[in-house]
C-alpha cells in the first residue's frame, strides 16, 4: 500500500515541481531518526515525504487527526501508516508515544515542529512546539533539520494550487544532526524542552538561510505573542520585531 501510494504521489509531485535536493549525506546509514522541517504551505508535507522517500526512507509524518477522516486523504494517510495528532488535548501524548514506538522500529518520523503554517510575514520559521523535543529526548535518536523553500510558488500559504507550468523549483536541504546530548539526562521540564526545541528550530532556520541567501530575523516570530495572527490569512500586516 505504501509503495502504491508513493508511486502516485511521486509522479504528481514531479509533475508539479523541479527539485534541488541537498544534504542526503547527513542521513544515518541505518536506524531511525527524526526529520524536523519548516512549514510554510499545506503542500510541505508532500514535498517533504517525497524527498525522504527518494532518499531511501519511508517517512511517518505526524498529521492532525481531522485529515484522517476525509475519504481520499484519510485513506492515503492510513495506508501509509502516518501518525494522527490530537492537537491541544491530552491525547497528544499518545501520538508522541506512537511516533517514539515507530522510531524504535527504525522508521523515519517527520515532524513540522511549528504545528501549523508559519505566520511570520516573511515565511521564516516561527517558535516550535515542544513535541519534537519530547520525542527526541525520549528516544535519543538523531534529529535532522530540514529546510524547504519554493513551495509557495506552487501553492501559496492558505491558498490554492497555481498553474504549475513552467514547473517551479523546490529546494530541500538537510543539515547535520542537532546536538542534544547534554540534555538527555536532564528532567524533561519546560526549560529543557524549550531549550531542545530552540536548538532544533535554530538549525532549521540556519539551513533555510543558506537556501535563501538571507539572514533570518534575530528574534523568531512567536504566535503566542501575536494572537491576531491565529486566524488563517494570506496577507499579514507588518509586525514589529524586538
Amino acid at each position: 500500500m505504501y509503495r502504491f501510494i508513493a508511486f502516485i504521489v511521486r509522479n504528481l509531485m514531479f509533475a508539479l515541481c523541479r527539485y534541488d535536493w541537498k544534504g542526503g549525506e547527513n542521513f544515518p546509514a541505518k536506524g531511525g531518526f527524526i526529520a524536523a522541517a519548516n512549514h510554510v504551505t499545506e503542500l510541505d508535507a508532500l514535498t517533504l515525504a517525497h524527498y525522504l522517500f527518494d532518499n531511501g526512507r519511508e517517512p511517518r509524518i505526524l498529521a492532525k487527526r481531522g485529515l484522517f477522516t476525509s475519504p481520499l486523504t484519510g485513506w492515503a494517510l492510513r495506508g501509509t501508516k502516518m501518525i494522527p495528532v490530537d492537537r491541544e488535548s491530552a491525547k497528544a501524548t499518545e501520538s508522541l508515544q506512537n511516533a517514539a514506538s515507530q522510531l524504535g522500529d527504525g522508521a523515519c518520523v517527520a515532524i513540522l515542529p511549528e504545528g501549523t503554517l508559519t505566520r511570520d510575514p516573511d515565511y521564516w520559521p516561527m517558535e516550535g512546539k515542544t513535541g519534537v523535543a519530547r520525542i527526541a529526548l525520549t528516544t535519543r535518536l538523531p534529529v535532522l533539520p530540514v529546510a524547504q523553500w519554493g513551495v509557495t510558488e506552487i501553492m501559496p500559504r492558505y491558498g490554492r494550487l497555481r498553474w504549475p507550468y513552467p514547473r517551479k523549483t523546490v529546494t530541500i536541504q538537510t543539515g547535520p544532526p542537532v546536538d542534544l546530548s547534554d540534555l538527555y539526562d536532564r528532567p524533561q521540564d519546560t526549560a529543557t524542552l524549550r531549550e531542545a526545541t530552540s536548538r532544533i528550530m535554530d538549525a532549521i532556520t540556519a539551513e533555510l538561510e543558506q537556501i535563501r541567501g538571507e539572514v533570518a530575523p534575530k528574534h523568531r516570530f512567536d504566535l503566542r505573542k501575536h494572537p491576531e495572527y491565529e486566524a488563517k490569512m494570506t496577507t499579514y500586516p507588518p509586525v514589529e520585531r524586538p
